[in-house]
């Protein structure tokens, strides 16, 4: 065969597998499409002003049907109960009385992704800078500082040291306070300068200090940064996706242990005595999880609904240790508490 008919050759090969895999694409994702449609609908509330005016649950619905990703609100007095959608689309979603943090998806053959801040009418007030796949985001308190974790390319946190994150920091009024990898880490009094440095799951205690895990050699820290400083310090090994509970003294978060590969216990620990408790929750979460109040965490868990689509379930638990998980919101994820 000649070089030309060669060439030719491996052009139709990969003209064929590029079709295939388009027309695979396309069939899966009108799969989808199909099996939300025909779900039954979801117990719905017309007015999400009315839920907002009183403490409330801002998540993203994974209830199959009309309203699929959608960012929902129910009130925290009745979180099993009917949800109100709010018109906005998110992949990941995190809130505070006056703004809402939003990584969205613009799906066709190929995907796109965007950051926005949302204003109290949900629509997008400020675009953020965002750089690879939705992954985490958080407000602090006020909500004048903003952070967002994203995959840079597609990786996932099962394998430490084997993937890129992008963990950016910007103030509400625009202002980008910059990407963490690029402050100083300190492990053990040591500074940290391995290119495979990795930032993510930001968690803010106040304008200047924020709480992370750092990464770095497959070992995972929980670190205490300062945005002015510029620095993130390790405080313990084995922490990922910290949240700071509302009275400021303890992290819950994901810990590997001697679990196997790509599984996590979730547990808290106290920032005074650095006593770790771990949960009553057996599953492996791979979330960041959010407090309900001082005595409750909240966190997904995904599962199958039918037609192999993937949903998710918000549930909660005492952060004490004590107790039996239960469903908080069903067909929920990515939940967010504001009194």
């Amino acid at each position: 065969m000649s070089l030309r008919a060669r060439v030719a050759a491996l052009v139709a090969i990969v003209l064929i597998a590029s079709a295939g895999a388009t027309g695979y694409v396309l069939y899966e994702r009108h799969r989808q499409e199909r099996a939300r449609a025909s779900a039954p609908p979801v117990a719905t509330l017309a007015d999400a002003n009315a839920v907002v005016a009183e403490p409330h649950l801002v998540f993203r619905s994974t209830a199959l049907g009309t309203g699929y990703g959608e960012v929902a609100v129910v009130p925290l007095s009745d979180p099993a109960g009917p949800r109100a959608f709010t018109g906005a689309s998110c992949e990941r979603v995190y809130a505070t009385a006056d703004q809402t943090v939003c990584l969205s998806a613009e799906r066709g053959l190929v995907t796109t992704y965007r950051a926005a801040l949302l204003d109290r009418a949900w629509a997008p007030s400020r675009e953020l800078p965002l750089t690879g796949l939705p992954s985490r985001a958080r407000l602090s308190r006020d909500g004048s500082l903003v952070a967002t974790t994203t995959f840079v390319y597609g990786d996932s946190y099962t394998n430490p040291g084997q993937f890129s994150t992008r963990t950016i920091v910007t103030r509400a009024r625009g202002e980008v306070v910059g990407d963490i990898e690029s402050f100083t880490l300190i492990v053990d009094g040591r500074t940290v300068t391995a290119v495979d440095r990795n930032f993510w799951g930001v968690t803010f205690a106040d304008d200047d200090t924020f709480y992370a895990t750092a990464a770095s050699g497959r070992k995972t820290w929980l670190v205490r940064g300062s945005l002015s400083a510029r620095t993130a310090t390790a405080l313990r090994e084995d922490v990922e996706c910290p949240s700071l509970s509302p009275d400021k003294t303890r992290i819950a978060f994901k810990k590997h242990g001697d679990l196997p590969h790509g599984q996590w216990r979730l547990a808290v620990y106290d920032l005074a005595t650095g006593r770790e408790t771990v949960l009553a929750e057996t599953h492996s979460v791979d979330d960041q999880a959010e407090w309900l109040d001082d005595a409750n965490v909240l966190y997904g868990l995904p599962r199958t609904a039918g037609n192999g689509v993937a949903t998710s379930d918000v549930w909660v638990t005492p952060a004490d240790g004590s107790g039996t998980p239960r469903v908080f919101v069903q067909n929920a994820w990515s939940p967010a508490v504001v009194r």
